[in-house]
């Protein structure tokens, strides 16, 4: 930086023009790396400093505006530093305004953390830049809000717009929070409805930790939101964008340990720890110590080192647990809590006497409720139904695929069934599951879909090694063990598993609608027919499960919601994984041709990166697929 002897007048447009020339052309991190850390020294103490630094970025051109602004926010060490930078640049023009306002918080969502602090604690520090800081809030606000920008807006920019939401918060002060307390909580009512509409575990979250930090914001003293949800790393950020911390506390230029003790000093003393503040003791008056000491301490015990917990023995019989789970008399519930965990091995080593009460057991356990709080009863029905089912699978299945489109079932009972389908599927497709009485952690099938949306992730490995174990490779390898061939027991009955299910989902019950509000069991119902799919490879029905189930995917193609989506992509993966190439030519070719064309479409327009990445996948399954028909001699 130069200075100028004999105070003269000068004027810095062309330095401005040469900066804003520099940051366009992609050099911003040359300049601004060194220009920055200079301006930043000049400008501690130095008004005069100040207003150059001011002018400078006042006087670059608009076109050349956006790239300037984002090359200081990005390299300012903290928003004290970058008001002193730039003044009041986004007040005097329009152009910064549009960029800082708009387009690096509602039209991009690639930046860090630290630039939303930076930007947004830039328009919180001066009175004319705050009124700019409440009107960035309402917009957010209304984005994060919208129905329609949770649906068609990916999940990065949700996060992205909720750490917005969550910096704009901490730096609102009380006169403000009470001035737009009616928006921020018809917002909230609004937003958290949409969140948790959702099927996607990370946008519920989203939703219900905005919410519940707008509603500690304007419930100071009454009741808060409070949702139940497991803490990951995300939602830790996200909490802790609600606290500032104080200036003060950061003290760059010290050396570490100077840097300790200042900090010590500034801040106040806060026990550490969940230890408390010691309070005085309650000093008790003379007679009641004594009546203490007066008390049955003095009594001998009873030696029971040797007594013996009774162990209440499980039934033997089947037809005695049904008696047992269907009766209601609470004096059996230990022998309740026997039966359950002793079930599913007592079903499996008795296979003849559960054909003869399959679908009567299977009806109990779709209905068993939790009497006591027994460690892992979900898992534990879960097992015994799955047992039931692969024990006798037609009868089950014409059972539990019927119930599902029944009335007067929740939400998580018919989620619950297709949890099960899916894993006896499997077991029938897998015989070194059958007979496994105790779950090992190797023993477990791989498909877990009691945990929600997950359970796609799990399968869609199981798809992508399949893919890969079809991928031609020419270099040598180790030779591999060739596994023992055992009989695909789903192979007769894979029908009754998914051409029942496959059959209403467009006909809305009075409790239930797929293609409406429920769309998070229609998302779990399309996952379990790509599963079902992949795992009927090589039987009879195959090819008239494909062609039902491309039916299905393009009658669905459309919906609005991305996990319901990224299961009608893993249909077709399935599709083009199970069926035989022969039959796919042969019966389904149009269709393929006008699914080719769809999944172009999802590759360049869907929001979802993981819709994305699904129909990248099967486009190049179909490549796979053209090469192979090219290879065969005419």
């Amino acid at each position: 930086v130069c200075f100028i002897p004999g105070g003269l007048d000068c004027s810095i447009s062309f330095v401005s023009h040469v900066l804003g020339k520099v940051c366009v052309q992609g050099r911003q991190k040359e300049i601004l790396g060194v220009l920055v850390p200079r301006l930043t020294d000049l400008t501690k103490s130095d008004c005069i400093w100040q207003r150059i630094c001011w002018r400078l970025v006042e006087c670059v051109p608009d076109r050349w505006m956006e790239a300037v602004i984002l090359g200081f926010v990005q390299r300012a060490p903290g928003a004290d530093v970058l008001s002193r930078l730039l003044g009041n640049l986004v007040v005097k023009n329009k152009k910064a305004q549009f960029v800082v306002t708009q387009k690096m918080l509602l039209l991009q969502y690639g930046h860090t953390t630290e630039v939303l602090q930076n930007l947004l604690g830039y328009l919180s520090l001066e009175s004319l830049r705050r009124t700019l800081l409440l009107r960035v809030l309402q917009e957010l606000l209304e984005t994060w809000s919208s129905i329609s920008a949770v649906k068609h807006s990916p999940a990065e920019q949700q996060l992205y717009i909720s750490k917005a939401i969550l910096i704009c918060l901490s730096h609102l002060k009380e006169s403000e929070i009470e001035s737009c307390r009616q928006e921020l909580l018809t917002s909230m009512m609004e937003g958290v409805k949409c969140h948790l509409d959702s099927s996607l575990p990370q946008l519920r979250h989203l939703g219900m930790v905005v919410a519940e930090s707008i509603s500690l914001k304007i419930n100071t003293e009454g009741p808060v939101l409070k949702f139940e949800y497991e803490e990951d790393d995300e939602i830790r950020e996200l909490k802790s964008l609600l606290v500032q911390t104080p200036p003060f506390c950061v003290v760059p230029s010290l050396p570490d340990d100077d840097r300790s003790e200042k900090a010590g000093a500034a801040l106040p003393l806060v026990p550490e720890g969940n230890e408390k503040p010691h309070t005085a003791a309650p000093v008790m008056p003379d007679e009641e110590s004594d009546a203490e000491l007066d008390s049955d301490d003095d009594l001998i015990p009873y030696d029971m080192s040797e007594d013996k917990e009774l162990k209440i023995r499980a039934p033997v019989y089947i037809r005695d647990c049904i008696e047992v789970l269907a009766g209601s008399r609470s004096e059996d519930v230990d022998k309740w809590e026997a039966t359950v965990k002793a079930l599913e091995s007592l079903v499996r080593k008795n296979p003849a006497a559960t054909r003869e009460v399959s679908v009567e057991l299977a009806k109990i356990l779709l209905h068993l409720e939790e009497k006591t709080c027994i460690e892992g009863f979900v898992e534990l029905r879960q097992r015994a139904q799955v047992a039931v089912l692969t024990t006798d699978p037609i009868p089950v299945a014409k059972y539990l695929t019927s119930q599902f489109y029944s009335l007067n079932y929740s939400l998580r009972q018919r989620m619950d069934i297709l949890d099960v389908l899916v894993l006896a599927a499997q077991e029938l497709s897998c015989p070194k599951f059958h007979g496994k009485t105790k779950h090992s952690g190797a023993q477990k099938p791989c498909i877990q879909l009691l945990r929600g949306s997950d359970s796609s992730k799990d399968w869609r490995r199981i798809v992508d090694e399949r893919i890969k174990s079809k991928t031609q490779r020419f270099d040598m390898g180790q030779s591999r063990v060739e596994l023992a061939s055992h009989p695909n027991k789903f192979n007769s009955v894979a029908g009754h598993f998914f051409f029942p299910l496959i059959q209403h989902f467009d006909r809305p019950l009075t409790t239930f609608d797929l293609l409406g509000e429920d769309h998070l069991v229609l998302g779990r119902l399309v996952h379990t027919l790509a599963i079902l799919m992949y795992l009927a490879v090589n039987t009879v029905a195959v090819t008239a499960m494909g062609k039902a189930l491309l039916e299905f995917v393009w009658a669905l193609r459309f919906h609005t919601d991305s996990y319901v989506r990224q299961g009608l992509l893993s249909c077709i993966s399935s599709l083009l994984l199970s069926v035989p190439t022969e039959r796919i030519l042969a019966d389904m070719t149009e269709e393929l041709l006008e699914t080719q064309s769809w999944l172009g479409d999802v590759l360049e327009k869907d929001p979802d990166g993981d819709c994305r990445r699904l129909a990248l996948q099967n486009l190049l399954l179909m490549e796979n697929l053209k090469k192979k028909l090219e290879a065969i001699p005419s």
